[in-house]
């Protein structure tokens, strides 16, 4: 099953920072199980739209150049309010620094202005034609798949303003 836990992306600065939102929904199916009468968005779905963004940060900064961008390591992470069905997280990244194929950030969520996570990421992106030839086709489908789905996530502010 693939989870989109990124709704909107608010801010992008390319090849800096990004700022994205999540709306947790009692809609959501994991709700049920965690935890039954207390609905909480799980931790690791918290890091998971972190990573997403960074994701997506990435993927626009360098033009869509490697279908696969994952989550490498977490670290420092530390969990201090839970987020509730008919909340928004807001997840905030910033690059710390690149090094080869992994990009290090600072990254943050805050629900109402008070912080639900923050840590640190590293997030490595290649393609999988690079570790199996064979597979250039499937960076194709995926790197086609990201750039359709990024206009409905993001929408560059006019050079206007307007």
């Amino acid at each position: 099953m693939r989870f989109n836990l990124i709704d909107r992306i608010t801010d992008l600065q390319p090849g800096k920072s990004i700022v994205a939102i999540k709306n947790l929904t009692l809609a959501e199916e994991y709700l049920a199980d965690h935890f039954p009468g207390f609905p909480v968005m799980p931790g690791v779905l918290m890091v998971e739209a972190l990573a997403q963004a960074g994701g997506w940060l990435i993927r626009h900064t360098e033009d869509f150049r490697h279908s696969t961008v994952l989550l490498k390591s977490a670290r420092a992470l530390k969990f201090v309010n839970f987020v509730t069905p008919g909340k928004m997280l807001r997840v905030s990244l910033e690059i710390q620094g690149w090094q080869g194929d992994e990009c290090s950030f600072k990254a943050s969520g805050t629900v109402d202005g008070q912080t639900a996570v923050a840590g640190r990421l590293v997030l490595e992106r290649f393609n999988l034609r690079d570790r199996n030839p064979a597979a250039a086709a499937a960076d194709e489908v995926q790197n086609r798949h990201w750039r359709e789905l990024f206009p409905q996530l993001w929408t560059a502010p006019s050079p206007t303003g307007a």
